[in-house]
């Protein structure tokens, strides 16, 4: 296999995992939503949300390992949730939260830079 076809097949997981990242915080995000304002179409669409982050998830282990795969979407996820926490629900942050946040980005970035290239 050439190095660009690998260059490529590895690009493509990690768009696998972008996507399944913005799918699980549109799901989680949608989620919150109904459970505060109730009606179907909230848990419908966060139900599809969920699936879809799924799928691609899985997608992305073929090329990347499933470790790292999950640090970074369930890391990123976390972070990107609590961005929409803070400005679309209006919740707060204490300075522990902030802190154990911070660690965890730490984390994924060292999992990240870990992975055998």
């Amino acid at each position: 296999m050439s190095r660009t076809v690998a260059a490529r097949g590895a690009l493509a997981a990690w768009a696998c995992l972008t996507v399944a990242i913005v799918a699980e915080v549109v799901g989680t995000s949608f989620m919150a939503h109904a459970a505060r304002d109730g009606g179907w179409t909230g848990y419908l669409i966060m139900a599809g949300a969920l699936a879809l982050s799924y799928f691609f998830l899985a997608q992305s282990v073929r090329r990347i390992a499933v470790g790292v795969a999950y640090a970074v979407w369930e890391g990123l996820g976390l972070t990107l949730l609590t961005v929409v926490g803070l400005t679309v629900f209006g919740e707060s942050l204490s300075l522990q939260q902030l802190a154990g946040l911070m660690l965890a980005v730490a984390g994924i970035v060292c999992v990240t830079l870990g992975e055998a290239h």
